[in-house]
């Protein structure tokens, strides 16, 4: 909303319990109805499948904020932020520590787009998507970057530009959050997993964070966190994303 006002629009909030999406009213209703009111949609529908039909049936650009697939503005934001600390983004290797998440999934196929190397250690049973995995190591041979599946967060960390992680228990897995905890035990980024990383290496969180589960305090609060760089950034990448869709042609 705040990027929308920036830019001189005027932002209209719809809730999820003022719309009903896909109960209330059907997706393509919902959809040709916003057409009427509105240049653009911004939807966090957590379900991937709700976010195309709603794209496939609108007349205006529908830019994908959150999904349980994925969650591209962020990693806008989060590739923003290696730019400005690093002044390139080929080359680098983006360390992923947890889940294979949304939150991954769209960094590495942002990132193997753009010349990384990103990988990612997770517990047994909490990998990536198949086919995104796929999608990501098909983009990054025609661009210079790749996506690897480390064994440990030690080997992941080794050599690592960053080391990214995002919270335990994600949007949606409340109700098995007591085996996720013990499951995630020692995929935490800390001054431990810090020392095996190169001294330039930068700490990494898309935020709300947990200190003492996913990331310790020194590491989120210490001089090699970023954190906070990243969420000023989602403002200036949405800013950007905007201006691109509906600036005039030059």
């Amino acid at each position: 909303e705040l990027a929308v006002r920036r830019l001189g629009g005027e932002p209209l909030h719809l809730s999820q319990s003022e719309v009903g999406l896909g109960a209330r009213e059907s997706v393509p209703d919902v959809a040709r109805t916003l057409d009427r009111w509105v240049d653009g949609i911004v939807a966090r529908t957590f379900e991937h499948s709700v976010l195309e039909e709603l794209a496939a049936s609108a007349g205006v650009p529908v830019i994908n904020a959150l999904t349980d697939l994925e969650h591209p503005c962020q990693g806008l934001a989060d590739l923003l932020t290696l730019r400005e600390r690093f002044g390139r983004l080929r080359g680098l290797s983006l360390a992923f520590i947890g889940e294979g998440n949304n939150v991954f999934n769209s960094l590495a196929l942002l990132g193997s787009s753009l010349g990384l190397e990103v990988r990612i250690a997770h517990p047994e049973g909490y990998g990536p998507d198949a086919g995104v995995m796929r999608s990501a190591t098909r983009i990054g041979r025609l661009n210079g970057g790749r996506v690897v599946v480390s064994p440990s967060p030690k080997a992941a960390a080794r050599g690592a530009d960053a080391l990214y992680t995002d919270t335990w228990v994600s949007m949606g897995s409340e109700a098995g959050a007591s085996a996720r905890r013990v499951a995630f035990l020692g995929y935490t980024i800390d001054a431990k997993l810090l020392a095996v990383a190169p001294p330039h290496a930068v700490v990494m969180h898309c935020l709300p964070a947990h200190r003492g589960e996913e990331i310790s305090a020194d590491a989120i609060d210490g001089p090699r966190s970023v954190v906070f760089d990243q969420a000023e950034n989602r403002l200036w990448a949405q800013q950007a994303l905007l201006a691109e869709i509906y600036s005039p042609p030059a």
